[in-house]
């Protein structure tokens, strides 16, 4: 073992290179070296003054910072978590006590903690939703423009309208094109409720979309000529949706028929059909409160409820039909039988029935009345019950009383003593059973409305539907918040409770359950939010309109990119007419009489009272104008009227529509829709469509005056104007001499007007090479003298300022120039001609050098100044005609 002087030798050696021979080695232990450190730092002289200064700040603010440092000095962190009392060994129950209470805080802890995360996360997730929606609002506002995918979507669009495809039809495959065909299989739809609504009677709205929606999910009906590929696009877009059964519900709540009858007897059909339009409109936007809207609440209910019934029963049929052998069907077609062969199917394995299932006449029959009630046969129950009382009776001696109690009931509702034996009986019997069939338990409970706040039975609500119509069979309006807490509920559960998976995605089915529940406006905005259900959406909401079962939020509270209105102290609302403009907008340009259908559904909530009503049918105005201003093409004219050859006019689309557009009379239409919308064609330089729009609303002297006014820009231009300016020209000629026969705007205008025109003709004439009907045409005008009579020229350059129009006052170095040219090319061609004798030529070459001087001398004498070049150009080729 190595002594300890080889061991300090050693530890130094460690040590020896990083010593240097210029510096003092320092050999100090450590307790040395902090003392002294200690001592440098209070020989500093700033620190305490930096303490007293920030201590002095400290208390202008009342922080006392000695006491604090005091306090935090001798804070003991060890008996944070201690019992304030101290406890023994032998104190279990303080014990007990003290670990019940750091339970409950620390959970309180971990849920406030939880809570937070999942604050932040649904923060993030609702704000990157909304921007998302919101920028997708934006892409669909920059997109209503024509693009070439567009374009041949609009393409589609008349193909299909007019039934008939070109073989050699060039237009792209829109990867929108299931969506598209949804749309045109549902203006149909939109059209005839218009149709019947201009005839003032009823239309099945709810129906005719619903057996769209039924052929659409099923099968696009493309025509045999769109070829394989379309189909294999039809085949591939089908998928699971629930949208039939969203109307199939809907036809249920509102007890609309599926059909109406004929109208061979229209005064008598009218006088005695249903009103179907705006039925419900007064109960369901007034107070909620109400008698009336509890009443209505139950329909809805009620409606929801037989829907689901339908559609179970639906479900029982297919069954049968698919296993026809295992269900024993025999030769009774009943409904009874039915049941038994369909729970045969459903609950029969291996010789036993399920576990839980009571076996009472050697039949599962508390399954079997259920079933009957789920399917909607309540009255073929009571006769399944009665024809087994004897067995009923020694199982449950009261259950048949009231059982016919409650399904003769018209509202489904027993007598409250019977309610409370009812709850006896399932409190002691039923409750706490782990063996009572669970379809009597269904049937006590739907009797009494016993338990409510227990939603689930085993075997009974095994599907959602099943689930939901168990919770609709159970809502009590004078209980327990009836639909309104029942849709609280389900909001609470959220869109993913029902929905499904991601790729499993019931499409339409939270739409459904909203809808069942009476929240209509959530219902179309749920759809609205999936670009595959944007279409129904549309149509769901005009259904409910013509109901009457939609509110719309005034101007003031809707705004144009969030089409549900929601507020904590107000129903929810729906912006129809945004939703309704987002829809049209793509295809307004070029189908416009089909969109006009859309806007005129605007008009449906017209008598909502608050001022609404009027609001929605200004929002409509103003969407028709923007129509007529964004129309194109040879539909035009058929959508806003106009005049035949003969002088006489025809009524266009709009106004055939002006009772469904709330416009009283054609007065009304001019001012509200044409007069309005000629000025934005104005201020978007569509002036033909402003003249023709000005034309139709009686507004001749504005119609002359744009006239005067685009005709005196067509001729400044040096290609006068191109097929614009040809255009421009046609129906200015057309309109001028019409209104010249009938002495329509007499005046300046009209007179610049047929200036404008003749100086058009004798431009064309000149290059045509015609030039005395060219010259013949600016004599006719009278805006150059001719005679050379100085007199006479002074008064016409004098009176030209207050004589002629701008727009004839603007063109002046055009149609001097134009003149001079007509005159030195007609001097030519004399001067060339070898015919005609010597006087006569002499005669023609004066008349023309009297003309160009007297055109010159005028140049000269207005007060209107012109470019230099223009005095220069006329001088030249008067000289030229003078030699």
């Amino acid at each position: 073992m190595a002594d300890l002087s080889a061991i300090l030798e050693s530890s130094r050696a460690l040590t020896s290179h990083l010593s240097r021979r210029d510096l003092p080695s320092v050999k100090l232990s450590l307790d040395q070296i902090e003392a002294q450190s200690r001592r440098l730092v209070s020989r500093q002289p700033g620190a305490s003054n930096d303490n007293d200064r920030a201590n002095y700040l400290l208390a202008q603010a009342h922080v006392d910072a000695p006491a604090l440092a005091d306090s935090i000095a001798h804070l003991n962190t060890s008996t944070t978590f201690s019992p304030l009392q101290p406890l023994h060994d032998t104190d279990v129950a303080g014990y007990l006590r003290h670990a019940h209470e750091q339970n409950l805080i620390s959970t309180i802890e971990e849920g406030r903690r939880e809570t937070q995360e999942e604050f932040r996360r649904m923060l993030d997730e609702r704000g990157r939703r909304d921007w998302e929606a919101r920028k997708r609002r934006v892409f669909e506002e920059l997109g209503g423009r024509v693009t070439p995918e567009t374009k041949g979507v609009n393409e589609l669009r008349r193909s299909f309208r007019t039934s008939t495809l070109s073989q050699s039809t060039t237009a792209p495959l829109s990867s929108n094109l299931q969506m598209q065909s949804k749309m045109l299989a549902y203006d149909v739809a939109v059209t005839e409720l218009n149709k019947a609504r201009l005839r003032g009677t009823s239309y099945p709205i709810v129906h005719s979309l619903l057996k769209i929606a039924h052929d659409v999910t099923t099968d696009v009906n493309f025509p045999k000529s769109f070829g394989f590929y379309f189909m294999l696009i039809n085949t591939l877009c089908q998928r699971s949706s629930q949208i039939p059964q969203l109307f199939q519900t809907l036809s249920k709540i509102t007890a609309e028929p599926p059909m109406l009858p004929p109208l061979e007897h229209a005064g008598a059909h009218i006088l005695n059909a249903p009103l179907f339009e705006r039925k419900y409109a007064r109960v369901y936007v007034s107070d909620q409160d109400s008698k009336d809207a509890a009443i209505l609440r139950k329909q809805i209910a009620k409606g929801s409820r037989e829907a689901l019934e339908a559609q179970y029963w639906d479900i029982v049929e297919r069954t049968i039909q698919a296993r026809p052998a295992d269900a024993k069907l025999g030769g009774d077609p009943s409904i009874a039988n039915r049941i038994r062969a369909f729970l045969l199917l459903r609950y029969y394995r291996g010789g036993d029935w399920e576990e839980r299932i009571e076996l009472v006449a050697s039949q599962p029959l508390w399954a079997k009345l259920f079933y009957l009630v789920r399917t909607g046969h309540a009255q073929e129950a009571l006769d399944e019950a009665i024809a087994h009382q004897h067995a009923l009776d020694h199982r449950e001696p009261s259950f048949l009383a009231y059982f016919k109690t409650w399904v003769e009931s018209p509202d489904a509702r027993l007598p409250k003593q019977h309610r409370d034996h009812l709850q006896s009986i399932y409190n002691t019997h039923m409750l706490n059973s782990s063996t009572a069939d669970p379809f009597k338990l269904a049937l006590f409970r739907l009797m009494g409305k016993l338990d409510p706040s227990r939603r689930s039975i085993p075997l009974v609500t095994a599907t959602a539907e099943d689930w939901l119509w168990f919770q609709l069979a159970m809502v009590d309006e004078d209980e327990a918040g009836g639909l309104r807490g029942l849709a609280e509920v389900l909001m609470n559960y959220g869109e993913r409770h029902f929905d499904g998976a991601p790729n499993q995605r019931r499409v339409g089915m939270w739409a459904n359950v909203l809808l069942m529940c009476g929240q209509f406006e959530k219902a179309v905005a749920a759809l609205d939010e999936h670009q595959d259900t944007k279409v129904e959406a549309v149509h769901l909401a005009i259904a409910l309109a013509y109901h009457g079962l939609l509110r719309i939020p005034s101007r003031g509270e809707a705004s144009d990119y969030d089409i549900l209105w929601l507020s904590p102290v107000a129903p929810p609302a729906l912006n129809l007419a945004a939703l309704t403009r987002r829809y049209v907008r793509p295809f307004a340009k070029h189908d416009a009489i089909h969109a006009l259908q859309y806007v005129a559904c605007i008009c449906l909530s017209a008598d909502q009272g608050g001022g609404i009503g009027k609001e929605q049918t200004e929002v409509a105005w103003s969407e028709v104008r923007k129509i007529v201003v964004l129309a194109e093409g040879a539909g035009w004219d058929e959508l806003v009227g106009g005049l035949r050859p003969d002088g006489t006019r025809f009524a266009g689309s709009i106004e055939q529509m002006a009772t469904v557009l709330m416009l009283k009379d054609g007065n009304d239409y001019n001012d509200k829709i044409v007069r309005v919308a000629a000025g934005m064609c104005e201020q978007e330089r569509r002036t033909l469509e402003a003249i023709k729009l000005y034309n139709i609303a009686g507004a001749y002297d504005t119609v002359i005056a744009c006239l005067a006014q685009a005709l005196g820009e067509c001729v400044s231009q040096p290609d006068g104007g191109g097929e614009d300016g040809k255009n421009i020209e046609a129906t200015a000629r057309e309109i001028y001499y019409h209104y010249s026969r009938l002495n329509r705007a007499a005046g300046k205008e009209r007179d610049a007007v047929y200036a404008l025109l003749r100086i058009r003709e004798a431009m064309a004439a000149k290059e045509a090479g015609r030039l005395e009907a060219a010259l013949e045409a600016m004599e006719s005008t009278d805006l150059i003298p001719f005679d050379g009579d100085s007199v006479k020229l002074n008064r016409r350059a004098a009176e030209f300022e207050s004589s002629y129009h701008d727009a004839v006052k603007r063109n002046l170095p055009t149609y001097l120039p134009l003149t001079m040219e007509i005159l030195s090319g007609l001097h030519q061609k004399v001067k060339a001609s070898s015919f005609g004798g010597d006087a006569s030529r002499k005669m023609t070459l004066d008349s023309l050098r009297t003309k160009s001087r007297s055109l010159l001398m005028f140049a000269g004498m207005l007060k209107f100044r012109m470019l230099p070049d223009v005095y220069s150009y006329l001088a030249r080729l008067d000289v030229e005609i003078a030699l």
